[in-house]
């Protein structure tokens, strides 16, 4: 059984008067609304000094002196990273308890003032209805986060340089450019029919891309009419619900791991998390469609959780 609440002074107080009454324990603990025992206890002097319950501190005012140091030598370290170093030192507990000593003694992670890691947003490609995405060594790592105390917001170990011109490259899922009709039809022909046969050999497809002005002339609607392929209807300004956009955030959000610092290793680090993401994923994404226009038009146009 747990430990009951101490009594109050106000209710020690009554106590001692009522006792002086003459009133009985029983009497007392009614009209107090506590226990017989807890009435004994204070009348004894035995209330004074309880050892308090509850689970044992699993770690000791040394570790987490250890624990502030490794904060206060690097601030922008993530709890993972903190929870790494100080199970190195030897101390074994959960990141939820690195976060409660570290509060202890410094407020939780705050935006660092002029920072400028954070993430970009994916550019858009007017072509296809696929997308493509900036991606440099700085907005593919996580936005930068500093462990500092109320009055440490300008000094400079709680600050980030800025970096104006980071390595970036330009990635793409499928093609990507700038085009005019008929160099759209040309990419169609020699690049979407042959990867629409190796997909989907003779069956039917449903394709989709936005209203770009190579995409909406009159000669590519021809295109696809002599094709035989159906094209999803796509008013103006629609929302971006394009599936591709949740792959560039599974590859921005692997990258973040890899954390690339030159333009070969973000390269490098692109292309593997690419590869990694299984058809599994992309038919689950294609599959995820009519419930995107189904939320689309439930909500007016509004936005929605995709």
């Amino acid at each position: 059984m747990g430990k009951t609440a101490d009594l109050t002074a106000v209710q020690k107080a009554i106590i001692d008067t009522l006792k002086q009454e003459g009133k009985t324990q029983k009497e007392i603990s009614e009209r107090i609304g506590c226990s017989q025992s807890a009435v004994s206890r204070h009348l004894s002097g035995k209330s004074v000094g309880r050892k308090k319950c509850g689970r044992k501190r699993c770690t000791t005012r040394r570790g987490d002196r250890t624990l502030r140091k490794t904060v206060e030598k690097d601030r922008f370290q993530t709890l993972g990273d903190l929870r790494k170093q100080w199970t190195e030192s030897g101390v074994e507990t959960s990141r939820a308890t690195v976060y409660r000593r570290v509060k202890n003694g410094l407020q939780v992670p705050h935006s660092p003032g002029q920072a400028t890691f954070e993430p970009e947003t994916a550019a858009e490609a007017p072509d296809l209805g696929y997308r493509e995405a900036a991606m440099d060594c700085c907005s593919v790592v996580q936005s930068a986060r500093v462990w500092r105390k109320t009055r440490e917001r300008e000094m400079p170990k709680c600050l980030k340089s800025s970096v104006n011109y980071p390595q970036s490259v330009m990635v793409w899922g499928a093609m990507s450019a700038v085009v005019n009709a008929a160099s759209y039809q040309e990419i169609l022909e020699h690049f979407m029919l042959p990867s629409a046969e190796k997909l989907y050999g003779d069956e039917d497809f449903i394709f989709q891309h936005d209203l770009a002005p190579a995409h909406s002339a009159k000669t590519t609607g021809k295109w696809f009419t002599d094709h035989g392929i159906t094209v999803l209807n796509w008013p103006a300004n629609s929302p971006d619900l394009n599936p591709i956009e949740n792959l560039w955030d599974i590859v921005k959000r692997k990258l973040r791991d890899a954390r690339p610092n030159t333009l070969d290793e973000l390269k490098a680090a692109i292309e593997a998390s690419w590869a990694s993401i299984t058809p599994q994923q992309c038919h689950r994404l294609i599959a995820s469609m009519p419930r995107r226009i189904e939320a689309v038009i439930s909500a007016k146009g509004f936005p929605t959780k995709y």
